[in-house]
């Protein structure tokens, strides 16, 4: 979001900039032109508000080639037919009125005005959500009973350091990560095709639980967890839903060397490798270094580490804090 964010905020400025400098010029002097430039403040507006909603209602959509590191097929689509509807509304618009200097004026002043306001906004917006805090809402139930589906809550962006943008660097880190932190991190894979947890999981946002630490091993016997050979217990936070009922340990995995198996989960590949992947019987592996091993509280029902590998530092966007929406459930998340 905050990148999308950041990226409506330059176009606007550049759009603002070059309305400045065309009206102290007195370029837009047909109206052919005063509703071509119109129409492109109108086109560019549609993108960015079609994008933002689309975004918003986190659709599943597979990723284009072209624009794989940038935006689903969905939000392109649907932000250039409403580019071309208002652009060419916006054209019209301008052509339509009668060549008057009040006229030329009143485009280029409105344009401005709400471009320089955009700017301003969603710059500061962009900045806040990059690196102060962020709104995050629950959408499944493997965090349950801690976070229900549904819960609106803020996440603490500084906590663990200021991200430096295009860098896999944090600066000025209140505290490290702790185990038993709750985390929103980005799906740790890069490639906007991979599947896991049955659907593509590219750029979106996830929320566990940190269990194991850098250079920790961490297992998982009959569903309880081990970590450097000792149980990790008490686990107030984690459910069972199956209650003592464990599935049987993978046969598939017993054929895998434990360097194999350390490899493939490292890399994001054992739930690939692994078709019959058991959620009850996991490792031993080795956390890498600047990762984290997370799992969510709702233990039979929620996909992670386990099934597709650690979360490198660079996905971690920053600490749950607490829940604000509904009411009823606001408090401090631990």
């Amino acid at each position: 979001m905050e990148e999308r964010l950041f990226f409506i905020g330059v176009v606007m400025g550049l759009f603002a900039w070059f309305s400045r400098k065309f009206k102290r010029a007195g370029a837009l002097d047909t109206p052919a032109k005063i509703g071509l430039w119109h129409g492109v403040f109108c086109a560019m507006a549609g993108f960015s508000v079609t994008m933002v909603l689309v975004m918003s209602m986190q659709t599943n959509a597979r990723f284009a080639a072209i624009t794989g590191d940038i935006m689903s097929t969905t939000e392109l689509y649907s932000s250039l037919a409403a580019a071309v509807v208002l652009g060419l509304l916006g054209f019209w618009r301008g052509y339509a009125k009668p060549l008057k200097p009040s006229t030329r004026d009143y485009f280029l002043n409105e344009d401005s005005e709400w471009s320089e306001t955009v700017f301003s906004a969603v710059l500061l917006a962009a900045a806040l959500m990059y690196f102060v805090i962020q709104a995050f809402k629950i959408p499944s139930g493997s965090m349950e009973s801690t976070l229900q589906i549904g819960d609106h809550l803020f996440v603490n962006k500084f906590i663990y350091g200021l991200r430096v943008p295009l860098a896999d660097k944090r600066i000025f880190p209140v505290r490290k990560v702790e185990r038993g932190d709750v985390i929103v991190f980005q799906f740790p894979v890069d490639d906007p095709r991979e599947v896991h947890c049955g659907s593509v999981q590219y750029r979106k946002d996830f929320i566990k639980r940190v269990i194991g630490l850098p250079g920790e091993t961490v297992q998982v016997k009959a569903g309880h967890v081990f970590i450097n050979g000792k149980e990790l217990e008490p686990e107030p936070y984690a459910q069972y839903l199956d209650g003592p009922y464990r599935q049987p340990e993978s046969v598939h995995a017993a054929d895998l060397s434990p360097s194999r198996y350390q490899s493939i989960w490292q890399h994001h590949q054992l739930d690939h490798e692994l078709e019959d992947i058991e959620r009850d019987y996991f490792g031993p592996v080795k956390v890498p270094p600047r990762s984290y091993f997370v799992m969510g509280d709702n233990r039979d029902r929620s996909c992670d580490s386990r099934y597709w590998g650690p979360v490198e530092s660079k996905y971690l966007k920053g600490k749950a804090w607490f829940i604000y929406w509904p009411p009823s459930r606001m408090r401090i998340i631990h």
